[in-house]
């Protein structure tokens, strides 16, 4: 297991485990998540834990040339039921993402410190958040970290049904026209394979990161 200390680097990715962890250790400076995101890296632990580092393989992405609409998402949008906004509400999308309780799931990975860490790099222009409004209420959202031809995803939230769905469709369209290479979704879900999402191997993500 390699333990990071103060200075600013990561071991290669092929030396993570089976299970795509990485590096123990180090901190979240805006620096150090932004040279993770750049290499094919993300942060993921819990209260109990001290920071891990995972860069798995296979890893699930999204071209967005290939997000797959279902016919009741496409009555959503054909009916003006949300409207998006981006980055005008991001720590309140982190909170959401946060506490809103999901299936199979206990508790939540974004803990206070992960929620200023990418705070911190909203500041700097890298975090951004889609938003979701039903009416004046924010009822839905996603965010992620912003590479400028990769936008890896963090989270998303639903208050309502369809609500984190109608972010991540805009969100893909909105890279398609913009010629980003992929969404990175980091893990395998279902719901994220159902909206086109497939594995890649992590030497062919890097490959798009570069």
């Amino acid at each position: 297991m390699y333990f990071l200390t103060d200075k600013l680097n990561f071991p290669p990715v092929d030396s993570a485990n089976v299970e795509g962890l990485l590096a123990v250790g180090g901190d979240l400076s805006p620096e150090r998540l932004l040279l993770a995101y750049q290499s094919g890296i993300f942060p993921w632990f819990d209260n109990d834990s001290i920071i891990l580092w995972w860069s798995p393989d296979p890893r699930m992405i999204l071209y967005p040339n290939q997000i797959k609409i279902s016919k009741s998402m496409k009555k959503v949008i054909r009916d003006n039921q949300f409207r998006l906004t981006k980055n005008t509400c991001f720590k309140e999308v982190v909170e959401y993402c946060s506490s809103v309780p999901r299936e199979d799931q206990d508790g939540t990975w974004i803990t206070d410190e992960m929620k200023n860490a990418y705070i911190a790099l909203h500041e700097r222009g890298i975090a951004k958040s889609y938003e979701v409004w039903e009416g004046d209420t924010l009822v839905g959202g996603l965010y992620g970290v912003d590479l400028d031809h990769v936008f890896c995803g963090e989270s998303m939230f639903s208050l309502t049904s369809n609500a984190s769905k109608f972010a991540f469709i805009k969100l893909a369209q909105e890279l398609q026209e913009k010629e980003y290479s992929l969404i990175d979704c980091q893990l395998h879900t279902d719901h994220l394979e159902s909206m086109g999402a497939q594995e890649i191997s992590r030497q062919d993500f890097i490959k798009f990161l570069k």
